[in-house]
């Protein structure tokens, strides 16, 4: 069961930044000491990406300080807190993309990295569309993190050892604008919950869960991956701008072609002129925005305020 479609928009000029932590029940909220903990994370990831960006530093390093900080937290599923296979295991997706350049990096199925998205960053550098790759998976990611000096996670089972993400649905991701005006994303997540090992949503397919192109928008999506894949979600989005939607149209619209596949979820967009928008059909996304004039944390629905029994 889902809520209605909750749709935000604004202009918050630029440059801004927006973050979300992931879409879906917050089963784990149930005590005001965890909705704090929840919002600190959110205004962590905030504060550590507008010190990029009132520095006048780029987008793209916007988007990875942010969503580095949040996979660091282990509230989230993603990073530290990324939730286990139905072998025990972890494996973790993450994507980047430099709306300036088209230049797109990921990696799935990784066991390795500590933080998915720096590793994410790391393909990136490699060479992008023209040359790639830009997509590396499972052992063969694990073997490019270990090659390029990428911090190792501590332990493979690390989620089972005393950390657990506030939310079992806890994908997060950034989208950027900077003074320049260039726009780029980063999405990281752990997956589903006990998923088959070698699965992989949508969070690191170019188009699906994670877009930046600065003649259109920066999309990153959260919610039940294989729906938004089959969706093609991000690129909904930015063929619906294109053609002249607003961002909360366009999102609107792509979400409902995820519903039309029985897939739930959201996600964030913004545009170069840092106007955004935030939609979701769950019962909670935990999101936030900041720009010049300061930060706005949401990490709930209004009607879910993570009071102890509160169906969040």
């Amino acid at each position: 069961m889902t809520e209605d479609v909750l749709s935000e928009s604004g202009a918050l000029g630029v440059p801004a930044v927006v973050i979300h932590g992931g879409a879906g029940e917050f089963g784990r909220v149930s005590s005001p000491d965890q909705l704090a903990r929840l919002e600190e994370d959110l205004s962590d990831a905030l504060e550590t990406a507008w010190e990029v960006l009132g520095a006048g530093g780029s987008a793209i390093d916007c988007v990875i300080e942010a969503v580095a900080c949040m996979e660091a937290s282990g509230n989230f599923n993603c990073g530290r807190g990324a939730v286990a296979t139905s072998q025990g295991t972890v494996e973790t997706d993450a994507a980047v993309m430099d709306g300036m350049s088209g230049s797109f990096g990921a990696i799935c199925a990784a066991t390795w990295p500590e933080s998915p998205v720096r590793a994410a960053r790391a393909v990136l550098a490699l060479g992008g569309p023209a040359e790639g790759p830009i997509l590396l998976a499972g052992a063969g990611a694990d073997r490019f993190c270990e090659r390029a000096g990428l911090a190792p996670r501590v332990a493979a089972s690390l989620c089972g050892e005393g950390v657990a993400p506030i939310s079992r649905s806890g994908t997060v991701g950034a989208v950027a604008v900077d003074r320049e005006g260039h726009l780029a994303t980063a999405t990281s997540t752990g997956g589903r919950l006990g998923k088959l090992p070698g699965r992989v949503g949508d969070s690191p397919i170019a188009g699906a869960g994670t877009w930046a192109d600065d003649r259109s928008v920066a999309v990153s999506a959260t919610g039940e991956g294989e729906s938004f894949l089959v969706a093609g979600f991000a690129h909904r989005v930015d063929w619906r701008v294109t053609e002249g939607a607003s961002l909360a149209v366009a999102l609107g619209d792509a979400l409902g072609s995820v519903r039309s596949r029985g897939g739930h979820g959201g996600a964030i967009v913004l545009a170069r002129d840092g106007c955004f928008a935030v939609a979701f059909d769950t019962f909670a996304m935990a999101r936030g925005w900041r720009s010049k004039s300061g930060s706005t944390i949401r990490p709930l629905r209004p009607d879910n305020d993570g009071r102890p029994g509160a169906r969040v």
